[in-house]
């Protein structure tokens, strides 16, 4: 039996990683082999090229950035995410490709479809079964990140206006695909959010 591929998005603060924490605690109790993975970074080339494309002093050309994200979705695709789906299990993931539609599409003002077919070949076309979009305001969401570091990463250190296309680019992706996503605020408490998610996620482990 084919297992699943979960994925978390959502703006800088939105409360993602804590969601993918209690998901997979949640399917392990019951009895679920999980995989957990996050991008960019999922796998040992991945952590490299998060160094680069995060926390690189200096510029990164738009088109460069998206390609660099590609490269590590491939090969976290590739080695680690359908192989652990192939075998039956469940992979959790911190961001996918609408991270990148949403960043680099709306975010960097590129076209939105250009960087979604380029990961769709570097995937080769591998989805998410559920894609939980945690909505939040830029704004709170700068408060919260405010709140838990001091240093920024290049994209978190991005302005009002960017953060604000993001936000706009994810909803975009989620009405225009109603099936797969599952849009919750992310101000909503923490146990109410992952009530909800759980709720989405039963009928799929019964499928």
């Amino acid at each position: 039996m084919a297992g699943l591929f979960i994925t978390f998005e959502g703006g800088d603060g939105s409360g993602k990683s804590t969601q993918a924490g209690l998901l997979s605690a949640w399917l392990t109790d019951a009895g679920h082999t999980v995989v957990r993975s996050r991008e960019p970074g999922g796998t040992d080339l991945g952590v490299e090229l998060r160094e680069i494309v995060l926390h690189r002093k200096g510029h990164i050309a738009p088109r460069a950035e998206a390609l660099i994200y590609a490269a590590d979705r491939a090969h976290n695709i590739a080695t680690r995410v359908r192989p652990a789906v192939e075998r039956g299990e469940i992979v959790i993931q911190d961001r996918y490709l609408d991270s990148s539609v949403a960043y680099q599409g709306a975010g960097r003002v590129l076209d939105p479809k250009e960087v979604r077919d380029i990961s769709l070949w570097a995937t080769e076309g591998f989805m998410p079964d559920l894609t939980i979009l945690l909505d939040l305001d830029e704004t709170i969401g700068r408060e919260r990140l405010d709140e838990a570091r001091t240093k920024y990463d290049r994209l978190e250190a991005e302005e009002h206006d960017f953060h604000a296309r993001v936000r706009a680019g994810y909803l975009a992706l989620a009405q225009a695909e109603p099936d797969r996503f599952l849009v919750l605020s992310a101000t909503d408490s923490i146990e109410t959010i992952a009530a909800a998610v759980r709720a989405r996620v039963n009928p799929l482990l019964a499928g």
